[in-house]
């Protein structure tokens, strides 16, 4: 069943993007750029999962959109330099042309740059006590450098071009680190902000985990199937570039039971909230039933 609250999420998610990406003094060539990357479309899977996460604790809603924003710029600024011509040179972003098309190659460094800093000051201006406000940036910055999606980035790059070196075990670590820390930590920030107890923790880990998993999964799956009108972004490019993938290591029959098998984990890692994690399952359903 649909959870007509992310809708409502989703609404206040995207006029708080457009409000921290209201830069005046800002060059305007770059702002242009900054909201490009951002404004054009997406899921908002991570931004959601901070305010989904959150309502399991009554965390204050308003207090909650900081985080979700910081997130979300955080993600955005990765796939900016994701599509860059020195890493997956990519001409297409959410049926857009990327950035470093649409503008120029170092107006898209600066812009990937210019997001990053402008997270970590909407974490700075976070309606949060001075020990919840220092957890959601040490957890922030710790899924989105060198050990967490920075990381998986470096791997991602090593390993491309020799996909008959990586073994599931080497990717499974690969995509926790480059997708899956960002959204464990979307997650975490979300518990971290409704003061959320170790037992409660340890589940929504488990939760993220395999939930960071089984969008890739789903990723790679699609990147088999959909072309690239359905999918926003170049299709088959994985096979192209000898990308280590799912279905490349295990064949798409057990990539969708791997899908299957990560699903069932995510239903009982919050089977313990009851209904009120409703809008998790939600987002559950949306990164594996996905098109694009």
């Amino acid at each position: 069943m649909h959870d007509a609250r992310l809708d409502a999420w989703r609404r206040r998610i995207d006029a708080a993007l457009d409000q921290a990406l209201d830069l005046p003094d800002a060059p305007p060539r770059l702002r242009d750029a900054m909201r490009h990357a951002v404004l054009l479309g997406g899921k908002r899977m991570r931004p959601l999962l901070v305010l989904a996460t959150g309502a399991l604790f009554d965390a204050d809603e308003d207090a909650l959109l900081a985080s979700a924003v910081a997130v979300e710029l955080i993600h955005a600024y990765s796939l900016v330099h994701d599509d860059l011509p020195s890493m997956d040179d990519d001409a297409l972003r959410r049926g857009q042309p990327t950035v470093h098309v649409a503008f120029d190659e170092a107006t898209a460094v600066l812009a990937g740059d210019a997001l990053q800093s402008l997270a970590f000051d909407a974490l700075a201006h976070a309606r949060a006590d001075a020990d919840i406000a220092i957890a959601l940036v040490r957890e922030l910055a710790g899924a989105s450098g060198a050990v967490g999606m920075c990381g998986g980035q470096a791997l991602d790059l090593d390993a491309t071009g020799r996909s008959a070196d990586v073994d599931v075990a080497a990717l499974e670590r690969l995509h926790a680190m480059k997708t899956g820390a960002l959204i464990r930590a979307a997650v975490r920030m979300g518990a971290i902000s409704g003061r959320a107890d170790a037992e409660a923790r340890a589940h929504l880990d488990a939760f993220a985990d395999a939930l960071g998993l089984a969008f890739q999964v789903r990723d790679d799956i699609l990147d088999v199937e959909a072309d690239t009108a359905q999918l926003g972004k170049t299709a088959g490019k994985d096979l192209a570039q000898d990308k280590a993938t799912f279905p490349t290591l295990l064949g798409l029959d057990a990539s969708r039971l791997r899908l299957a098998d990560l699903t069932a984990s995510m239903s009982g890692a919050l089977d313990a909230f009851g209904d009120a994690a409703a809008p998790l399952r939600s987002l559950a359903r949306l990164a594996v039933e996905r098109a694009h």
